[in-house]
């Protein structure tokens, strides 16, 4: 599914803004099929309320809305010019409805998707009035149970007013729901290039650079005999100057050449981090008519490991960076481009090269930024604390694979799939389970090594066998030996070497940290307090560069980014409080030893130079 972009044959309108929006009864969640709201408007049926999109609805207004469980409607009205009309397909798309989505246009329904974080879209050609108005509307469906990705339970419980219905679930992020991210109507040709795939490689020198492209069509034009379509292949850098072009045979496929290259190399690791070239694909017919242009970002770079290290065009790579969550204050995890230019200032600010996408596909343009910024991602799909397996569950969580490989596969900044976070690999099912769904990821992907976030102990996994890199969660001196600050180094060192000599994989400590109250100051340093944190961030390190020199710990990632909401608990006040960064993006005091950590490897292992402002002027000491 090709992200929706304008070009000569192409046009893109958006459909965000204000929506109308009703909540169904907690009780009654099927009423508005039943009774037909999308027939007509929903103001029709039931007093509507104004509901931003793209946006999570939970915090948006002053009621209980935050806690609904069960569905919502949104719609809409919207034009299509006459001009649509003519010799075109129209495309309604939507960047992520969580968690299952019914849309209907004019009362006639014509998509359902399953899988929050994830896009989907239907052809809306026949659907339309043309140079008229529209309805777009669409019920929500937030409810997870132990076959959704993720997993939730669903119970009736007494509360005052009789029964009630509770979503419950083990993962520890608030389940923000709702159009989460834009939703587009795009066109295209009749006969149109429905599908581009892109590989890369590099010379041994990295001065040679090859791009492989596969390009699918969908439309009449491709399945006449006397019609034989080819693809015009144009690759363009940076300022714009044509670098290499190929025409295909009628397999729509081939080869690019570019001599001299300029590689894909990630954040610190390259004077020139994140440099792509543009690829412009031309579909055209057997006389040379023009019948589509698509264009997409490339960055050159090849992917390589082994028992010991991930490497990237040839180079050995130690990750530095996070686990983070697609969270924010009003809007949840609605799409805000403002938060994301912030998030990718202050990853750049602090110097980190990567992060995990704990634990769900981010946005398509974050996944755009990562690429243009050299940020390297580890993509998880939406499988957190996966249990209870079952073949409807590994049938869905194959499908979310599926459905993000082909979402991310052409990004450079993608270097790694990780298959879920904190499975109970602990589990006697757990094994063939987890070697099922490793065995479907590399079916669609061999060029990327498969991961797992794994909390259960070493000795009690089943399922790191299937993996390529181990990565573990663990958090000494918090939920292990609350406030024992001399309970983590020998602890962590202890831990990967039992990792390592459990399975001779790379290891990466992808979960550490603890919860810190901003402004809360102890001394000697206390939980929650902002010395703490620091205190734990600093008797990690000392592991960390201990575990580095046995050359097979390829990577640290602190839990977390920034602040995040969760459901409600004693344990938490307001929120999940791990960030080195607050909710509104400001630092906590161990963002500054944090800093101070990843430009010095930055500067031991890439040869970076350090910022102007890394430290502190103290005094000129004279002796």
């Amino acid at each position: 599914m090709l992200y929706p972009r304008e070009s000569e044959t192409r046009e893109v309108r958006s459909l965000d803004g204000i929506w109308n929006f009703v909540r169904s009864d907690q009780a009654n969640p099927t009423q508005g099929v039943r009774d037909e709201w999308y027939a007509k408007e929903l103001s029709k049926s039931r007093p509507t309320i104004p509901m931003p999109v793209p946006a999570s609805y939970n915090d948006i207004t002053t009621d209980n809305l935050r806690d609904h469980v069960g569905t919502v409607w949104y719609d809409r009205k919207f034009f299509v010019p006459r001009s649509w009309s003519k010799d075109q397909r129209i495309w309604l798309r939507f960047g992520s409805v969580h968690y299952e989505a019914y849309v209907w246009i004019n009362g006639q329904k014509v998509v359902k998707h399953e899988m929050g974080h994830l896009p989907f879209e239907a052809e809306v050609t026949d659907f339309l009035n043309y140079g008229a108005e529209n309805r777009i509307t669409v019920m929500c469906d937030n409810a997870l149970i132990q076959t959704t990705v993720p997993q939730g339970r669903i119970t009736e419980v007494p509360n005052d007013g009789g029964m009630t219905i509770v979503q419950s679930y083990t993962f520890d992020f608030f389940n923000y729901a709702g159009i989460h991210r834009s939703v587009h109507l795009y066109t295209t040709p009749r006969t149109f290039i429905e599908e581009v795939e892109v590989t890369t490689n590099l010379s041994k020198d990295a001065t040679v650079g090859e791009v492989f492209y596969s390009v699918s069509v969908n439309g009449s034009a491709a399945n006449e005999a006397d019609n034989v379509l080819h693809i015009q292949a144009n690759l363009y850098d940076k300022e714009g100057i044509l670098v290499a072009n190929a025409t295909s045979d009628q397999k729509l496929g081939g080869k690019l050449q570019v001599n001299p290259v300029k590689p894909w190399w990630p954040y610190l690791m390259h004077s020139e981090p994140g440099y792509l070239y543009q690829l412009e694909i031309k579909l055209l017919a057997t006389n040379d008519e023009l019948l589509d242009v698509y264009r997409l970002k490339v960055g050159i770079r090849t992917l390589s490991w082994n028992s010991q290290q991930f490497l990237i065009n040839g180079k050995p790579v130690y990750f530095r960076g996070f686990g983070r969550h697609e969270d924010s204050d009003i809007r949840g995890k609605g799409l805000d481009n403002a938060l994301m230019v912030r998030d990718f200032n202050l990853l750049k600010w602090i110097g980190a090269n990567a992060y995990r996408t704990s634990h769900y596909p981010y946005s398509e343009e974050s996944m755009q930024f990562a690429d243009e910024h050299g940020i390297m991602i580890i993509d998880e799909c939406p499988s957190v604390d996966t249990e209870n397996f079952s073949q409807e569950l590994l049938g869905k969580h194959k499908s979310s694979l599926e459905q993000l490989i082909h979402r991310d596969r052409n990004h450079p900044s993608v270097v790694m799939w990780s298959i879920a976070n904190e499975p109970r690999t602990g589990s006697v099912s757990a094994d063939s389970y987890f070697e099922l769904v490793a065995n479907f990821t590399r079916s669609l992907d061999k060029t990327r090594p498969i991961t797992a976030a794994i909390a259960v102990p070493n000795t009690q996994d089943k399922a790191g066998r299937s993996l390529d890199i181990i990565s573990f969660n663990r958090y000494n001196a918090w939920y292990s030996n609350a406030g024992r600050l001399d309970m983590i180094t020998q602890n962590v060192i202890d831990e990967a070497i039992a990792w390592n000599k459990r399975y001779n994989k790379p290891i990466i400590m992808s979960e550490y940290g603890a919860d810190t109250l901003e402004g809360l100051h102890m001394q000697p340093a206390y939980v929650w307090s902002e010395e703490f944190q620091t205190e734990v961030f600093s008797r990690h390190f000392k592991a960390f560069d201990e575990l580095r020199k046995k050359g097979w710990f390829i990577g640290e990632f602190v839990w977390n980014f920034a602040d995040f909401k969760t459901a409600q608990t004693y344990t938490r006040v307001g929120g999940n409080k791990k960030g080195v960064f607050t909710r509104a993006r400001q630092p906590k005091a161990a963002a500054h030893l944090l800093r101070k950590r990843y430009f010095a490897l930055g500067r031991d292992l890439d040869q970076c130079s350090f910022p102007d402002d890394l430290f502190t002027y103290i005094a000129d000491l004279i002796s």
